[in-house]
């Protein structure tokens, strides 16, 4: 297997190609540059955009509770969210998690964090002026500030995540789910699923939704650190629902290669959390496999299809290809 090659040692460019491993270059030219459309980037780079696409399919995300574009409309923020006592900051085009600020309730006129950290007015007063500066973005340009609603995750994934909300990355390519895993947040992530920070990458089966193996800062790792939790124990409430909303992003947005970022919430179940036209390739070592012969596969069908197939179909295809059992 792909993943125990790798943890043995160095292992050679050559080798990690045989494997099916993709690389970032091959990545970028063969798939980002060759089924990315330059004109859809916009759709997921702005997160209000994005909402609005996914809410025109009749998708679930979280709502919207106002959104702030001039400076001058940060004094005015306190009175435009009286009515929600919790909520999230990000800015609409933001990376990485960066500029995500967590409110859980509120202590008199200071707000309360996640991590139950009080903060004051001022505080979250800068925390939005900084977003609408560019401090949190792509390219450092002026940005617009999103509050909408507080992500509550399902029951089951309390003692699978430190105080973050846990969440699915799903790889769609030209409409087929190829490949999927959960990233859960840790002590050293600070809360937050990116796996960069220490957040824990689990590989999730396309058929089952069930957990392939995890790792955490590309190590494997079988119990959450913080929790003593078997990650062998997790399951995902919803899977079918989850994976089929993901693939009907394609026609949504047009963009062929793409990951999708779900969450499963306590009241509303699936909801889409947003889309990446760039998606890292962390996912391999999550799931022990490579995603060429992945992708392969599907080039290979749709070079020989005289038809697309609706989102529905191409889940049920990909399912019946990349299952682990199957492969």
């Amino acid at each position: 297997m792909l993943l125990e090659r790798y943890f043995k040692g160095w292992i050679s460019p050559r080798t990690l190609s045989r494997l099916g491993v993709l690389g970032i270059n091959a990545r970028n030219f063969r798939y980002i540059q060759r089924y990315n459309p330059r004109d859809a980037y916009p759709l997921v780079d702005d997160k209000v955009l994005t909402k609005e696409i996914v809410l025109e399919r009749q998708l679930k995300t979280p709502t919207i509770y106002a959104v702030l574009t001039k400076q001058y409309e940060v004094a005015h923020f306190h009175k435009r969210i009286a009515d929600y006592p919790e909520f999230v900051i990000k800015p609409a085009h933001g990376s990485g998690g960066n500029g995500i600020l967590v409110i859980s309730g509120r202590q008199g006129e200071d707000y309360i964090k996640a991590s139950g950290a009080i903060l004051s007015r001022s505080h979250v007063e800068r925390h939005l002026s900084n977003i609408l500066a560019g401090l949190h973005s792509l390219g450092g340009q002026p940005d617009q500030a999103i509050i909408e609603y507080r992500i509550h995750p399902h029951p089951f994934f309390e003692n699978f995540s430190f105080q973050g909300v846990p969440d699915i990355r799903v790889l769609v390519f030209l409409g087929f789910p190829v490949m999927a895993m959960m990233r859960l947040s840790t002590r050293g992530s600070d809360g937050k699923a990116n796996l960069h920070q220490g957040a824990i990458g689990v590989g999730i089966d396309v058929k089952s939704g069930n957990p392939i193996r995890a790792v955490q800062r590309n190590r494997p790792i079988t119990v959450h650190p913080d929790t003593n939790e078997p990650l062998s124990n997790l399951r995902i409430e919803g899977w079918q629902t989850l994976i089929e909303t993901a693939a009907e992003c394609y026609p949504a947005t047009n963009l062929g290669y793409m990951g999708v970022d779900l969450v499963v919430d306590e009241k509303h179940g699936p909801m889409i959390l947003e889309m990446n036209a760039r998606p890292g390739l962390s996912i391999q070592l999550a799931n022990g496999h490579g995603l060429r012969p992945r992708l392969k596969r599907v080039e290979s069908f749709l070079r020989e299809s005289s038809r697309h197939p609706a989102p529905k179909d191409c889940v049920a295809m990909a399912q019946s290809w990349f299952g682990t059992d199957l492969e």
